[in-house]
């Protein structure tokens, strides 16, 4: 079997006495069945080649076809079907506090309502828990105005659906994006615990602005399997798993004759003794029992609180959520949480821990026919240590490394060879930039700007705030973000040159099954992250227009004129007890800007148009001498799992455009999303 998930049975000879282990039933064994995984045909890049105008670098429609086969399958299987809730009851003595176990705490099972949710009082110390939950109290203040209205009715409490799942993600993460700009801040300043995750999450579950919060065994209505999450509140405020703390969510049900606890989710974060090597199997080790003080010897595990839920769930063979957690590139200290869908317990045993203390091992399987989750990231893990083995690969890097992080073009759908001929080119090019009056230099700062520092001319741009939090995460959308440039004397590696620094995702251009050349990343990317920006040439409606008239295409063209999506990114003000923040987030650029890449261009180029994408673009000003620049940034509008499509609104034309450009403008929109309007570019 893989990842040694085979090798995990109860042990024949055991050096602990069997007579601790509590009132534990005949353990019942159910046999895994695997599928065989083909292997995937061997692919080799094939280089550019064709000559290439001076100070460019080629990209050439590649000549020899070579046939491969696509290692995925087109069927769409459908995911299982959650079963009825049980009724629940609340568990005893929740009001207490619970001892640490595991990596985070061991749960309590709690059943959170309204009676839960009780705002933060003045007496209580930033950073400190809250006796009523497992929450986190934020600044030991009323989280949110007292005339804020939560746009969440009761029902929508109870239960959700994706628009208002993804509402409330975002909502969390435009609130923990402000408090983190409050806390780079206030950096210096004593006192206090830099988690924006917690307080927004205490803020939010305060508000009971939140949904899911009927328990229940199975699938969460609103929830994706392959979602990812970047903190543990996310999953609390949507209702997939409970505790902000603990490993295991369980819920005590009516049984046959008696009350019993059974498992609803688990979080096995990869640092603990579980063995997660297994795309479809999972060894989860129990809680409790390993001390978090080194001088305290560990002890062994029990039969009790979370243990005997998935006991209880071998039994009744319920199914049981199961999160992963995996390593964040971008950020090794810290992990991305992916929901891997449905798993039911198949057996458990005890066994010898690394402390040398008895800990419980508990064998799960994952359901079949739910999409690929889990399985993606190990695949991804497999091509980054052999690119050659790459499904379909055509090009390892078709930037010819003019980027610090290579690009790989790949085919998996039909013997296309390569888009069209084009030169990459990373930047814009400006027949000549803009000539505003009025401007000042650049900022004064020595090494890098601060943020919170008022004397830096760059922050006054800004509003006073600076723009990205310390991760280099976008805050809020602005009508013109102000970065620093070439004139400012802080040092390049200023956090405030976020869209200057290059990719640095690990991005695929690959061939769609019907809207041709598509863009995807194999990293996970958190929402406000940068992508990258549309480069190509900056030209002129005029010059446009006469392309249009002459019969020449316009698929890579993009325009600041045109009508873009209205939607809510930045922060709910009053949730923060903030006056309204009345900023606008429509664009605001001195003169249209229309760029195109049909010649020149570099990844953007090869982002689809959707109704509902996952990517918006943010106009970005800075200033090289007494010239000014403006660069069209894209950025992350919400979490996006590793190979997923990357894609924006193109727009709509205004009423008042030319006849012409209208005429050669309008295109059937292809996205299929539920907001799909039918068409774009008109």
């Amino acid at each position: 079997m893989q990842g040694g998930a085979g090798n995990h049975s109860v042990p024949q000879a055991a050096s602990f006495d069997k007579t601790r282990v509590l009132d534990v039933k005949p353990l019942r064994v159910l046999k895994p069945l695997f599928t065989a995984s083909g292997e995937n045909p061997p692919s080799f890049p094939i280089p550019p080649g064709g000559p290439a105008p001076p100070g460019t670098l080629p990209f050439y429609p590649f000549g020899v076809p070579r046939e491969y086969q696509t290692s995925r399958s087109d069927a769409q299987r459908e995911a299982p079907v959650a079963p009825a809730p049980l009724r629940s009851f609340r568990t005893p003595g929740q009001g207490k506090n619970v001892e640490a176990s595991r990596e985070d705490r061991a749960g309590d099972g709690r059943n959170y309502d309204n009676s839960d949710l009780r705002p933060s009082r003045p007496s209580r110390k930033m950073g400190k828990r809250s006796k009523e939950s497992e929450f986190w109290v934020a600044d030991g203040e009323d989280s949110g105005g007292p005339d804020y209205a939560v746009p969440i009715n009761s029902i929508q409490r109870e239960d959700g659906d994706r628009n208002v799942v993804d509402y409330v993600l975002v909502t969390f993460d435009g609130i923990r994006r402000r408090l983190s700009q409050l806390e780079d801040s206030n950096e210096g300043q004593t006192g206090g615990i830099k988690r924006a995750d917690l307080k927004a999450g205490n803020i939010l579950m305060s508000k009971g602005f939140r949904t899911n919060m009927r328990r229940r065994i199975g699938a969460i209505p609103g929830v994706e399997v392959g979602d990812i999450f970047f903190f543990r509140m996310e999953m609390c405020v949507v209702g997939l798993h409970a505790p902000s703390m603990a490993g295991i969510d369980y819920l005590n049900v009516k049984g046959d004759h008696q009350e019993e606890s059974v498992a609803l989710s688990i979080v096995s974060s990869g640092s603990y003794e579980d063995d997660a090597g297994d795309k479809d199997v999972l060894i989860y080790s129990g809680q409790g029992g390993v001390s978090a003080k080194k001088d305290k010897e560990a002890s062994d595990q029990k039969l009790e609180r979370g243990n005997l839920a998935l006991e209880r769930s071998l039994r009744r063979a319920n199914e049981v959520r199961v999160i992963r957690g995996m390593k964040d590139i971008m950020s090794p200290n810290s992990k991305v949480y992916v929901y891997d869908g449905l798993y039911r317990v198949q057996e458990s045993w005890m066994d010898k821990g690394k402390s040398g203390a008895n800990i419980f091992k508990y064998k799960l399987m994952r359901i079949p026919g739910q999409p690929d989750a889990f399985a993606v990231w190990k695949s991804i893990e497999r091509c980054k240590e052999v690119m050659s083995t790459r499904p379909g690969l055509i090009l390892s890097d078709l930037t010819s490394g003019s980027e610090h992080v290579p690009v790989s073009l790949v085919n998996e759908v039909d013997n296309e060879r390569g888009p069209a001929y084009f030169n990459y080119f990373y930047d814009l090019r400006y027949i000549k930039p803009y000539n505003l009056s009025n401007t000042s230099h650049g900022c004064n700062c020595s090494d890098a700007c601060k943020p919170g520092d008022l004397n830096c001319s760059c922050i006054q741009k800004n509003g006073g705030d600076f723009p990205f939090t310390g991760t280099g995460v976008l805050v809020s959308r602005k009508p013109l973000v102000h970065e620093c440039g070439p004139s400012c004397r802080c040092s390049p590696n200023c956090k405030n040159r976020v869209s200057q620094s290059g990719l640095k995702l690990h991005l695929e251009v690959f061939k769609t099954k019907d809207r041709g050349w598509g863009l995807r990343s194999w990293d996970p990317i958190r929402a406000g992250s940068f992508i990258c920006h549309y480069a190509g040439d900056v030209i002129d409606g005029s010059r446009l227009k006469h392309k249009l008239e002459q019969g020449e295409g316009d698929e890579h063209v993009f325009d600041t004129s045109r009508v873009y999506e209205l939607f809510k990114w930045n922060y709910e003000s009053g949730l923060l007890g903030e006056h309204s923040n009345d900023s606008s987030e429509e664009y605001s650029i001195p003169h249209p800007l229309i760029i195109t890449a049909k010649n020149f261009g570099n990844v953007a180029r090869f982002m689809n148009h959707s109704c509902n994408p996952n990517v918006f673009w943010q106009p970005v000003f800075y200033q090289q001498n007494k010239e000014c620049y403006i660069r069209i940034a894209f950025y992350a509008k919400r979490h996006i799992p590793p190979m997923t499509e990357l894609t924006y609104d193109y727009g709509i034309l205004p009423d008042d455009r030319d006849i012409y450009i209208t005429r050669y403008r309008k295109k059937k929109c292809l996205c299929g999303t539920s907001k799909c309007r039918g068409y774009f570019g008109l």
